[in-house]
């Protein structure tokens, strides 16, 4: 897993082959934009710290004054080369921006560039997690009852109110979770603040990668019921 407190990492000036920090957008021999090239990640690239909670108007400051630093409209004049690394860094920019202001993006972000992320949705969504078999089991037999009664004729309101009924347990269930994400989010918030080893990073990467993967099983769950309702 990488580590989420690294040491300073040199990129180079590609126009004075100068050294300039990781997360510097400008070089500090020359002052040209510097390509996108390797570059951290997301965090990095706003100067943030791999946290999950961040200040909503912190970040879109960082992101306007980035914004406006790599608008391609200052660059009109440039080499080529330099327009052409103001338009990766406010590509970049906006992904990331779009990425970290929302707080599940924000975690599965982490999970990825921490290791931990599911490799595609497939993924993500094989098979049931063991939590959730028991809710998985008694919704599966609820639904199979309602589509028999949708199909002997019974009245909407009585299936619909059968529907209404088993999501409550399974809406009850993401609350729960939703809840669960925020307390891990803290957590590894305050392992990073200490400087904690790998092992306890970890190891609450992995409690918040496995709430993460139950959560989307739920909202999938949840997501079926609503088909089930509007069809």
């Amino acid at each position: 897993m990488s580590s989420s407190i690294s040491s300073p990492t040199l990129q180079v000036c590609r126009a004075c082959s100068g050294g300039a920090p990781v997360d510097a957008h400008f070089c500090p021999q020359c002052s040209k934009i510097l390509a996108l090239g390797r570059h951290g990640d997301y965090f990095t690239f706003l100067g943030l710290p791999r946290k999950l909670k961040l200040d909503a108007e912190d970040l879109e400051q960082r992101f306007r004054r980035l914004s406006r630093q790599f608008h391609p409209d200052y660059f009109y004049n440039a080499t080529p080369a330099e327009r052409r690394a103001s338009l990766e860094r406010s590509s970049y920019l906006n992904d990331a921006y779009r990425t970290l202001r929302q707080s599940i993006a924000r975690i599965e972000y982490l999970l990825q560039i921490e290791g931990l992320a599911p490799k595609n949705p497939q993924e993500a969504s094989r098979q049931v997690p063991p939590a959730l078999l028991e809710e998985v089991f008694a919704l599966n037999e609820e639904l199979d009852e309602i589509r028999d009664l949708r199909a002997s004729g019974a009245s909407a309101e009585v299936w619909k109110g059968r529907l209404e009924g088993a999501r409550q347990p399974i809406e009850a269930k993401r609350v729960e979770h939703e809840s669960q994400l925020q307390e891990l989010s803290a957590r590894w918030d305050a392992l990073v603040d200490a400087g904690a080893g790998e092992s306890d990073r970890r190891a609450a990467l992995e409690a918040l990668r496995d709430r993460f993967l139950e959560r989307n099983y739920i909202n999938n769950l949840l997501a079926g019921i609503e088909r089930e309702l509007n069809s």
